[in-house]
């Protein structure tokens, strides 16, 4: 399946075009391909780097936020190569490191796209699919994109953002 992210209605001008998301998935893993398009060197990517890093999304920064038995997990991947995954009770409450993580990442890169490939571990129960980027332009302005923005402000976590059903 394909899907599209769309900015937030209050985020600035931004250089990307397009965002898409292809996504796949398994009883046991998610795979997701955010495929990024527009003028790409306008985009401010983060250096190099790995391992779990917290705050990842105040900078360019790809999510997906799972629904499952108990709550939710969100997963933060950052083009960098830096991760992190939490698992939260209800919305933005009972926050601690996940157990789920990704088990892959990789980026390739064209003249006009980046795109991003990652296999996460799915948490059991897992129901429905939220999926958002964070974009940092070069000019330090920032713009937010999901599948869904259901309130007047930037949120990802409100549960009306989970919008995918998962098998």
């Amino acid at each position: 399946m394909q899907v599209s992210l769309r900015p937030h209605p209050t985020s600035p001008p931004s250089p990307i075009a397009a965002l898409t998301v292809v996504i796949d998935h398994d009883d046991a893993a998610l795979r997701l391909r955010f495929v990024v398009e527009g003028r790409i060197d306008d985009v401010a990517w983060p250096e190099p780097a790995d391992g779990r890093v917290d705050e990842l999304w105040r900078r360019t920064c790809f999510e997906a936020f799972v629904q499952a038995n108990g709550g939710y997990v969100e997963f933060n991947l950052s083009p960098s190569g830096q991760w992190a995954s939490y698992r939260f009770d209800a919305p933005r409450q009972g926050m601690r490191n996940a157990v789920e993580t990704p088990m892959s990442l990789r980026m390739d890169a064209t003249s006009d796209s980046v795109a991003l490939a990652a296999r996460l571990t799915l948490p059991s129960g897992a129901r429905r699919l939220g999926l958002s980027a964070v974009i940092e332009a070069t000019d330090g302005t920032i713009s937010y994109w999901a599948l869904a923005h259901p309130s007047d402000k930037p949120d990802f976590h409100h549960p009306d953002s989970f919008v995918l059903e998962l098998p």
